[in-house]
């Protein structure tokens, strides 16, 4: 039986890294492992822009509930962001043990202030706790721990607002508090290059496509020469479906014609169908409903 904890700390233990993109529904998550990933995260942008409810007003049911029904749906690890936490340590300590009964793979906090600014996302600014404060929550985290695969990823903004040394400070104190790896936001590609060396633990990047402040963006080769284990792409499939969409659609609206291939269109709707399952439908109804003979009433 598939069992995500323990597969992500293959994963981690493995030479190489982790390529992850972010996915806010079940069906982008089957796709990206359809695709070969293998791993996703449930990001908070993502989850935002899937649901219409952005992260700042996102709370543990909302997100473990969101992180489950994806989990359930594919055979890869999924992790999860969960921002601060939801609150303190008892907050951060009970959506740990959700997500360990929702067989998810990871948990993902970071060292903003609770509840989160949706300020955040305007030009990334940060409003950070202090390093004392996020190693409780990190340490509450440690302790919900029932799967000892359950991953913690520790993820610190301070970079921006406080400076290089202090995040390599933060991120050691968070690997002491219990974190597997350490999340990091650099603002030039020589402090990308340098973290992981000074850290001296597992790191994780990034990929911020279509990020205003000049957050560098480099291929996953280069993260991955550089020492970063998990590589991350956290609004890659939001912008990719909304630009896709919006230019299909835009299309439609204005000709009435989508003006999509009739052959590329059977060819998708048979590799959609395939890819959520209804094969495996098809053949029960076959053996069962559909083979008997239904009396029928008016």
């Amino acid at each position: 039986m598939f069992n995500a904890p323990k597969t992500l700390r293959e994963l981690l233990q493995r030479k190489g890294p982790i390529i992850r993109p972010a996915v806010g529904d079940a069906l982008t998550a089957r796709i990206a492992q359809e695709a070969g990933f293998e791993c996703v995260a449930v990001g908070g942008y993502a989850l935002g822009a899937s649901t219409g409810l952005a992260e700042p007003l996102q709370d543990m049911t909302f997100v473990t509930d969101a992180a489950r029904r994806i989990q359930n749906f594919v055979e890869i690890p999924v992790t999860v962001d969960c921002g601060a936490g939801f609150g303190e340590a008892i907050q951060v300590w009970q959506t740990v043990r959700a997500l360990q009964q929702g067989g998810l793979a990871a948990v993902q906090l970071e060292d903003q202030v609770f509840p989160k600014r949706a300020h955040y996302h305007r030009d990334y600014q940060e409003h950070t706790i202090s390093s004392d404060h996020m190693v409780e929550k990190v340490s509450a985290a440690v302790e919900a721990r029932e799967n000892s695969n359950f991953v913690v990823i520790a993820r610190t903004d301070s970079m921006r607002t406080d400076g290089y040394d202090e995040a390599v400070r933060r991120g050691k104190a968070y690997v002491e508090a219990g974190a597997d790896v350490v999340m990091v936001f650099p603002n030039t590609i020589e402090e990308t290059a340098r973290f992981p060396r000074d850290v001296d633990a597992p790191c994780a990047y990034v990929v911020s496509h279509g990020n205003r402040v000049g957050r560098p963006v480099p291929r996953a080769d280069e993260l991955a020469d550089m020492g970063y284990k998990l590589i991350s792409y956290s609004s890659l499939s939001s912008l990719v479906i909304y630009r896709s969409l919006l230019q299909v659609f835009t299309e439609l609206r204005r000709t009435g014609d989508a003006n999509q291939s009739l052959e590329d269109m059977i060819a998708a709707r048979k590799a959609l169908e395939d890819l959520i399952g209804l094969p495996k439908l098809y053949d029960i109804e076959e053996r069962t409903t559909e083979s008997r003979e239904y009396i029928r009433t008016a």
